[in-house]
């Protein structure tokens, strides 16, 4: 089987072109993204034919379960099709449906070459359905903030406001005061995602706010671990900060993989922006 490695801002995929293929693809997700036994990734991308978009894509995480969306998969699907010459060198948008929405994704050029890519990343959503949180299990202390749902509960003797984001897959944003490094995410992280209340799992992002336009982060993603990078993650605090006052529209989210831009004007899609480049290509062993 013929693959592509790929990364966006460090956080790294498999990419698989399965228009004509049929595999297990849940227990391939967990052998090929094995960093000492497999390829190593993040996650495993399908690519595939869309009756409503250009491309459709799939994502197995390296649990083997299967996301919603993902915004450096996007673009990292995206560079793809357009280096195997799957759409126009000259184009200027590119669609790709997700289980979560239809995604556009418009390239950035300069001196004939692209330098970035822009995914619309659809609307966020506040309501407890839609991120989904089960209020009946949980034991923390839930209050409504701006139309966001914050979740105040206490984890290993750690107090966090979990603000509460759907970007088409379940976000769970802190902020904290000091640097993003010193935060203990691999002890939190685990309990975090699989708390009772999200019947869904959860991601759970760690952010501070540096002034209007820059925020430092770090992502513990829901059937990952920690990843250098989460596109709908940076999406998720770019949402969760504007909305409680803490920065503008456009911000840089810088990530231990890299940064992102992410674009929110209080209503409407969230835009992402970065870079999505080939790590190498080989073949897997059927």
């Amino acid at each position: 089987m013929d693959f592509t490695k790929m990364q966006g801002a460090a956080n790294d995929f498999i990419v698989v072109d399965a228009r004509n293929m049929q595999r297990d693809w849940s227990k391939l997700a967990i052998a090929a993204c094995d960093r000492h036994l497999g390829i190593g990734a993040d996650g495993l991308i399908l690519l595939l034919p869309s009756d409503r978009a250009d491309f459709r894509m799939r994502i197995f995480n390296a649990d083997g379960s299967e996301a919603e969306t993902c915004g450096n998969g996007i673009r990292c699907v995206v560079r793809w099709v357009l280096g195997e010459g799957l759409i126009s060198p000259d184009a200027e948008e590119v669609a790709i449906e997700t289980m979560a929405a239809i995604h556009r994704v418009t390239l950035e050029r300069k001196g004939g070459r692209v330098v970035k890519f822009h995914a619309s990343m659809g609307k966020p959503g506040f309501d407890a359905g839609n991120i989904p949180v089960d209020l009946k299990v949980g034991e923390g202390e839930l209050v409504d903030i701006n139309d966001m749902l914050s979740y105040k509960v206490k984890v290993n003797d750690i107090d966090l406001t979990l603000n509460l984001v759907s970007m088409g897959n379940p976000h769970a944003v802190h902020f904290c005061r000091g640097p993003v490094g010193d935060f203990p995410l691999s002890n939190i992280g685990p309990l975090v995602e699989n708390l009772t209340v999200f019947p869904n799992r959860v991601n759970f992002e760690i952010a501070r706010v540096i002034d209007k336009q820059h925020l430092e982060a770090r992502v513990w993603e829901r059937g990952v671990g920690e990843t250098l990078a989460c596109g709908s993650g940076a999406c998720a605090i770019a949402v969760a900060s504007r909305k409680l006052g803490y920065t503008e529209h456009i911000i840089d989210i810088k990530l231990p993989g890299g940064a992102l831009e992410a674009e929110w004007h209080g209503n409407g899609e969230v835009i992402l922006g970065g870079l999505a480049e080939v790590v190498f290509q080989g073949k897997w062993p059927d």
